[in-house]
């Protein structure tokens, strides 16, 4: 099973100590983390994952994107075509930011299309801004549910975790 841990560079110091426990968690339960490389919220899940060596597929926009050494960083038309569909203003965007914004793309479903089967994100107030609020658009088009961490506790956040795995069993 596979999960997105995905949100924002702004993410608050206690919630990022939250998605670091969560990326524990679900990599000792054998759950493969999807990413994005990025500062805040992707690096915590990443380094939770990689406390306890578990499985993760970092997609970048560009080869050694924010240092990393992830290997899936080539970004196909369906991926870039993505964008238009999903953002509310694509042709707005520079090529590196449509990159960017492609690769949520792939935390979503993956290079071979298996679809994430949740989402683990903060969002400022739920909004959806951004590259999360991309992945989060993309996530409600496939039925992907979406456990934000906006406001709620780790309990209350495992509990609905939880929840979603036994569901998809």
């Amino acid at each position: 099973m596979k999960y997105a841990g995905i949100g924002s560079r702004k993410t608050p110091i206690e919630t990022q100590k939250m998605m670091f426990e969560i990326g524990a968690y679900l990599s000792k339960r054998g759950l493969t983390l999807r990413s994005g490389g990025a500062d805040g919220a992707d690096l915590m899940f990443e380094r939770g994952c990689d406390s306890t060596n578990g499985k993760k597929e970092i997609y970048l926009p560009w080869k050694g994107f924010n240092r990393s050494n992830s290997n899936l960083y080539s970004i196909s038309q369906i991926a870039l075509d993505s964008v238009d569909r999903y953002h509310p203003n694509p042709f707005s965007l520079s090529f590196g930011a449509r990159k960017l914004m492609a690769r949520n793309y792939y935390q979503m479903m993956g290079m071979d299309t298996t679809s994430s089967s949740f989402i683990v994100c903060w969002t400022s107030g739920g909004t959806v801004n951004g590259g999360t609020g991309q992945a989060m658009r993309i996530a409600n088009d496939y039925n992907i549910p979406i456990v934000n961490l906006f406001g709620i506790s780790l309990d209350e956040a495992v509990e609905k975790i939880n929840k979603i795995i036994e569901g998809v069993k």
